[in-house]
């Protein structure tokens, strides 16, 4: 499917790893100009590679925390410099530590406030008035023209997850600012979310060592099949079908779907 994606610029916070990454291959691979942002310089220097190996269009990356406001705020505005405009916005962030409520600290839950909301807060409100401006170019004009905004977060928000008590909390907030924009930013601006089962990432690695070490699976081996658990498709799913749910989603091809939040997780969510 062409998504028809040429010549417009996407941002994607914390997209040199992970489904951020994902997500940033899968925009680039439609034809968009593709700016990331992340903390590791091993990662955006990959990153920049295999964004330039699967599209013709510009790229940029930036080394940004985006637990910063300042440092989010100058992505944005490095990107619009860059492009000349914005067209795209992806918000997406490293989980938060994994752990059972008892051993979370306040520090810890502060911690994961500016990983996941505020990253998005400050990321989304120095994006709108440039996804404003793009959306109402001449060449884009119309009922398919909206610029738009998609929240990576997690399936933890309609199901906990045993074990991950900060995403399961802190990530719900995340849906509530996607609701609200969606509303307040229309038609101009629309903005989705999806919900990533489990997917194949660093990450996911980094809570089964974890949970190994606090001794609750024998090894890596048990730990991973237990991820497998309970998914109708009996796998994870691969980071590059969640970044083409959210290139999709980025897209003229979803332009009456507004406000929803899209569960990509192999149909293992039970709750409707």
């Amino acid at each position: 499917m062409d998504l028809d994606l040429d010549g417009n610029a996407a941002l994607v916070t914390a997209g040199s790893a992970g489904l951020g990454r994902a997500s940033a291959l899968a925009l680039a691979a439609a034809g968009a100009d593709v700016a990331v942002c992340g903390r590791t310089p091993e990662h955006l220097d990959e990153a920049s590679e295999q964004l330039r190996a699967v599209g013709s269009g510009d790229v940029l990356v930036v080394e940004a925390d985006i637990t910063e406001k300042e440092a989010v705020e100058g992505f944005v505005e490095r990107t619009v410099e860059e492009f000349g405009r914005l067209d795209h916005v992806v918000t997406s962030a490293g989980g938060p530590p994994s752990g059972p409520f008892l051993d979370t600290d306040d520090g810890d839950w502060y911690r994961a406030y500016d990983l996941l909301v505020m990253s998005a807060v400050w990321t989304t409100r120095a994006a709108y008035p440039h996804l404003a401006d793009a959306a109402g170019d001449g060449d884009r004009a119309g009922e398919n023209g909206a610029s738009t905004i998609v929240n990576i977060t997690s399936r933890s928000v309609q199901e906990v997850i045993d074990g991950l008590v900060l995403s399961n909390s802190v990530r719900r907030a995340v849906i509530g600012l996607m609701k609200t924009q969606a509303r307040e930013f229309a038609p101009e601006v629309r903005v989705n979310a999806v919900l990533p089962g489990a997917h194949e990432t660093d990450r996911i690695g980094d809570i089964i060592e974890q949970s190994v070490e606090r001794g609750e699976f024998a090894d890596y081996d048990e730990g991973r099949e237990s991820w497998n658990e309970g998914i109708p498709l009996e796998r994870m799913g691969r980071p590059e079908e969640l970044g083409e749910a959210v290139a999709w989603l980025s897209s003229p091809a979803s332009s009456y779907v507004n406000g929803t939040a899209l569960p990509v997780d192999g149909g293992g969510l039970r709750s409707a």
